[in-house]
């Protein structure tokens, strides 16, 4: 363990350090802070408008209803969908540096001259990337919070602070898996680079091209908003609809579980109350309704993990080049 804390402490130095990765988190930060700023400017205009119906309201002795679909958290849409394919991309490039960097200033034959055990090497690079994950995450939904609170004008209670605590915590397991994934495939390859094109070639599969290829097959995404809303079909009838497509549906269904990403967003999305069925319901409902989603994401990067684990050896990072 004393060898695994040694090099998870340099792997933070060196990171600490680098320009290219602070670089790469302040401009995450900056793109997902314009995304809460927009959204909670248009959260502002709608709020006034629902105050201004309200004392109208009241003044003529009515009773306002709650705001319909005027939950803060909901102006975070735009901000998650960058941090799945933004966030996962650089995710990718600080696992593919963990390796590449040794490799590229020869410093590995120098660290495999130490007694090291055979996963210690492994183990600091691991450590070290959870612990950034998690400093760079709990920044960032301070961020976020901090944004809907002063720009959204917005209102968070007890509930809410948690929701978006569950929300980061999905979000720290969602960049260690992509980091371990490119520094399993960084490892395997006898070029960092091969491994990092692999990596990328499953990024784009998994988050672009797998969910498009759900959404695309999902009618209700056809037409802007929404093929059934289009047709003046509520909620109801909607679902006893799509029972004589159930094998469509389950089909569909499965295409979109396949991608890690969607995983997140289902779970993400459902936490916050993006999607309007969620939106309000307790926790202990919104995890019946989604443990599948955050169960396959945890299993996801627990693989990562032991691939990371088992990959980055002594034999693996040392083979000569052909």
């Amino acid at each position: 363990m004393a060898e695994v804390g040694v090099l998870c402490r340099k792997e933070l130095k060196d990171l600490s350090r680098s320009r290219a990765i602070a670089m790469l988190l302040v401009f995450l930060s900056a793109v997902i802070l314009l995304s809460v700023l927009v959204a909670a400017a248009d959260y502002r205009v709608k709020l006034a408008e629902y105050t201004a119906y309200a004392d109208a309201l009241k003044a003529a002795g009515g009773s306002p209803t709650p705001p319909p679909n005027l939950f803060p958290l909901q102006m975070l849409r735009a901000g998650i969908e960058y941090l799945e394919i933004v966030g996962g991309l650089f995710a990718v490039i600080l696992g593919y540096g963990l390796v590449a960097k040794e490799k590229g200033s020869n410093t590995l034959q120098l660290l495999f001259t130490r007694p090291l055990g055979r996963h210690a090497f492994a183990g600091g690079k691991i450590l070290a990337t959870v612990i950034v994950w998690l400093v760079v995450v709990v920044a960032l939904f301070a961020v976020i919070a901090l944004a809907v609170l002063l720009a959204g004008r917005a209102q968070l209670g007890g509930q809410d602070f948690l929701r978006l605590a569950i929300a980061a915590a999905h979000t720290w397991v969602y960049f260690i898996m992509w980091s371990l994934l490119a520094l399993t495939l960084a490892s395997l390859t006898r070029q960092p680079a091969s491994g990092l094109v692999l990596a990328l070639v499953l990024w784009l599969v998994i988050v672009l091209v797998i969910p498009q290829i759900g959404d695309t097959m999902d009618p209700d995404n056809q037409i802007p908003g929404g093929f059934f809303a289009s047709l003046q079909i509520d909620r109801t009838n909607e679902k006893a609809l799509l029972t004589h497509f159930a094998s469509y549906e389950t089909g569909r269904d499965f295409v979109e579980q396949t991608s890690a990403t969607k995983q997140y967003e289902r779970a993400v999305f459902a936490y916050l109350g993006v999607k309007s069925q969620y939106n309000q319901m307790p926790l202990g409902a919104v995890w019946d309704a989604t443990s599948h989603n955050s169960l396959w994401l945890l299993g996801t990067s627990v693989f990562t993990v032991a691939a990371a684990f088992l990959s980055t050896t002594r034999e693996t990072l040392l083979r000569k080049l052909p």
